[in-house]
């Protein structure tokens, strides 16, 4: 399940300084609680052209910083960024060593500061349309299977990617990886 979260909520195409941000995040972290774990919380930026980076780091970097302890397996996707929105928020995130899930023209990367392996992980997991496992994606990405795991285990603590216990065909306990829909 989704629930949307409207950025342009008061018609101002700019959003400016942490005071309006520190308002949202508050009103977010109020719908939080409500997530179910796979649930994802969209932040849709639509009409919104432009954000500083103190509204940025504020409202998002926030919110990428505590959802994984506070709410783990619940997923924050941001979308509908303008040009000049998307660059601001990619360097707040990035100064501040974060990555949020943007989704746009209907598919899912990363924004902020992610490595070229994660990245490339992340894409493979959203790829797909059921959950992987570590074993399958290290075959598919032709890497061993420890440095899948440890690349499965920074995503999921990260708030990125979810992972779930299932069972291999054979019935031996397996985890299972997914990103948000």
């Amino acid at each position: 399940m989704e629930i949307r979260y409207k950025l342009n909520k008061e018609g101002s195409s700019e959003l400016w300084t942490r005071k309006p941000a520190r308002k949202m995040r508050l009103e977010v972290e109020e719908i939080l609680p409500g997530l179910a774990p796979g649930d994802a919380l969209v932040l849709d930026a639509k009409g919104v052209r432009v954000f500083d980076f103190s509204f940025a780091n504020e409202l998002f970097g926030r919110l990428a910083h505590d959802l994984p302890t506070l709410m783990p397996g619940r997923f924050i996707i941001v979308t509908n960024l303008s040009m000049y929105a998307r660059e601001n928020l990619h360097r707040a995130l990035d100064s501040l060593g974060l990555v949020m899930v943007e989704r746009r023209a209907g598919q899912l990367s990363l924004l902020g500061k992610a490595g070229v392996t994660d990245a490339k992980t992340f894409q493979a997991i959203a790829k797909e349309a059921k959950p992987v496992t570590a074993a399958a994606l290290a075959g598919s990405m032709r890497t061993n299977p420890t440095a899948m795991n440890e690349r499965l285990t920074k995503l999921t603590r990260l708030g990125l990617v979810s992972r779930e216990k299932g069972a291999s065909k054979v019935g031996r306990e397996q985890y299972e990886y997914t990103t948000p829909a």
